[in-house]
């Protein structure tokens, strides 16, 4: 689905950095982000639900998936603000939610954004920003499904800023 640099078309990126209330808070002002959807991925079950993916049964992470335009905003500054904005040495673990919906995780699109987020965890492993080692995840991307529509712009429909991320 992603496109290349000169093609005009957006791209598509996909984080797991806990609650995605927060996530999507994050990127959805951005400049050059042109949708984001509160979500999960990587995961078994086939169109779970909200209440499914808290069982922390189905595998599958909350996430963020992000449409952007290359052209306004590198997939390189997204993965930059996915590692300043969360703690990725934390297995299965954001804050006071645990479990591995709540894993940090890179799904990426194309074999350029893994390159750029193994670059990216790498330059975070060495900053010595954290003393603990880097746990992201960065996996292909798979199926992406929508949260319910209470979930969407969370923050952003109650006048919140985004208070459970770093």
């Amino acid at each position: 689905m992603a496109g290349k640099k000169d093609s005009g078309k957006p791209e598509i990126a996909t984080f797991a950095a806990g609650c995605f209330w927060g996530v999507e808070e994050i990127y959805r002002t951005l400049k050059g982000v042109k949708e984001t959807a509160a979500g999960c991925t990587g995961g078994k079950m086939k169109n779970p639900t909200y209440d499914d993916v808290c069982s922390d049964e189905t595998g599958h992470a909350e996430a963020v998936q992000i449409k952007f335009d290359p052209k306004e905003v590198s997939y390189e500054k997204l993965a930059d603000i996915f590692f300043k904005n969360h703690n990725p040495t934390t297995m299965n673990k954001q804050g006071p939610d645990i479990g591995s919906q709540y894993r940090s995780a890179i799904f990426y699109h194309n074999e350029e954004q893994r390159k750029i987020a193994e670059k990216m965890k790498k330059e975070v492993e060495k900053s010595g920003r954290w003393k603990q080692p880097i746990v992201t995840q960065i996996v292909p991307a798979t199926e992406f499904y929508e949260a319910e529509d209470y979930h969407q712009k969370y923050y952003f429909k109650r006048g919140m800023k985004a208070v459970c991320h770093i």
